[in-house]
């Protein structure tokens, strides 16, 4: 393969932590040339964040800027605006996700952008629409997952709201912005034109949860909070099952769907040596499943308990039983077909040395891109200064005296 879906593609990234950076990492990811626009000597604000030794990149900063190419470029400065847009000219797409304001007093809002350049797709994720009541207000992962109902759905019915273990605001706004970025590069090769490209944390988190719709439209009341139930419907079994040795993620997740006639559950009997129980009225219907499904909770128990999660898993899931091992980081970062598929990478980077961990979980038939690690701050300013923009020595040592790059 000779090209990368995106090859060509160059993006001005302003982005910082975790929506934006997952934004532009999956476009680099797809081929783009994404150029990270950083402060001199500080960089990115995530670089320090949560960072474990003083002067060294964080882990959190490395896992969601690979591929990239960092400048440093003090766009306050005049001179730094300038050369700001001159990039900018020469880009088909600019990301930011900066607190509401913060870029138009950089003097790069969409409007001054799209003046230098018509084609150029100007993307920004933000907490809230831009138009709405909480326009101005900061957001991060949990305030997006409070407001778009997340948190209301997430956890025991007798307990507090919780927020998801993962960071599904953040990274779900940043892969929609990645999605209507793609949309809008199309659009332009009919149009000619870019456009303004706006994802609100609290949108994407309320798209997520579409499925508690459902139960809100049958009951007329709020989708409540189910614990490790559906939030669609009630239906059982549908838990998390102890097995040995006993640690605390030795556990597999098992779900028998509604289908009528219960296949699954017929099949889940068989393969746990309960089909005395098939013909039990307590267990016909789904409705009555759930209705016992403490019951059930410890008949399955009695069986997950013999065995460890990842046989639990492996005779289930081969008879057709929908069943997961609850694997922790650990144990997917030393699972040997991740890696090969390049789900989990191993790259070498500069001061880090060798890391493990998750790649791009995009596959395209006709397009790869290895996996390169997180830039050094300024790492890319010759190449692209030099052979990007033309700038030459003098002046590249002039921007520097100036501490403009």
């Amino acid at each position: 393969m000779t090209r990368s879906a995106l090859e060509g593609i160059i993006v001005v990234d302003f982005t910082q932590f975790e929506s934006g950076t997952v934004c532009t990492q999956t476009l680099a990811w797809l081929g783009a040339t994404v150029i990270k626009v950083e402060r001199p000597k500080i960089g990115e604000q995530g670089r320090g964040s949560s960072a474990d030794k003083p002067g060294e990149d964080s882990y959190g900063f490395i896992l969601l800027n690979c591929n990239k190419k960092s400048i440093t470029l003090d766009v306050k400065h005049p001179e730094g605006k300038r050369i700001a847009y001159r990039l900018i000219e020469k880009a088909d797409v600019f990301v930011e996700n900066f607190s509401p304001g913060v870029i138009e007093r950089l003097g790069f809002g969409y409007d001054a952008v799209r003046a230098r350049n018509p084609r150029i797709i100007y993307a920004q994720i933000k907490g809230f629409g831009s138009d709405g009541p909480y326009a101005h207000f900061p957001a991060f992962d949990a305030i997006g997952q409070a407001t778009g109902g997340t948190l209301s759905i997430t956890g025991e019915p007798d307990g507090p709201p919780l927020h998801a273990g993962t960071n599904i605001a953040d990274s779900g706004a940043g892969y929609h912005c990645a999605i209507g970025i793609l949309a809008a590069l199309y659009q332009r090769t009919v149009t000619g034109e870019g456009q303004r490209v706006e994802v609100a944390m609290q949108d994407v988190m309320i798209n997520f949860n579409r499925s508690a719709w459902a139960r809100q439209l049958m009951t007329g009341e709020e989708a409540p909070r189910v614990g490790n139930e559906m939030p669609m419907a009630p239906v059982a079994p549908c838990n998390v099952y102890p097995c040995k040795p006993g640690g605390k993620n030795d556990y597999v997740f098992i779900y028998t769907s509604r289908w009528p006639g219960s296949p699954q559950w017929r099949k889940l009997l068989e393969v746990i040596g309960r089909t005395d129980l098939a013909d039990d009225p307590r267990f016909a219907t789904p409705e009555s499943r759930y209705e016992h499904r403490r019951e059930i909770d410890e008949i399955i128990s009695a069986w997950t308990r013999e065995r460890t999660k990842r046989e639990a898993m492996e005779l289930l899931g081969s008879a057709g039983v929908p069943a997961g091992a609850v694997f922790s980081t650990l144990d997917l970062t030393n699972d040997e077909y991740l890696r090969k598929r390049g789900t989990i990478v191993t790259i070498r980077h500069p001061v880090r040395g060798e890391l493990t961990f998750p790649g791009n979980s995009i596959r395209l038939s006709a397009s790869f891109v290895p996996i390169e690690p997180a830039p050094l701050l300024g790492q890319h300013n010759e190449e692209i200064y030099r052979d990007m923009l033309g700038l030459d020595d003098r002046e590249l040592e002039a921007l520097r005296r100036e501490g403009v790059i």
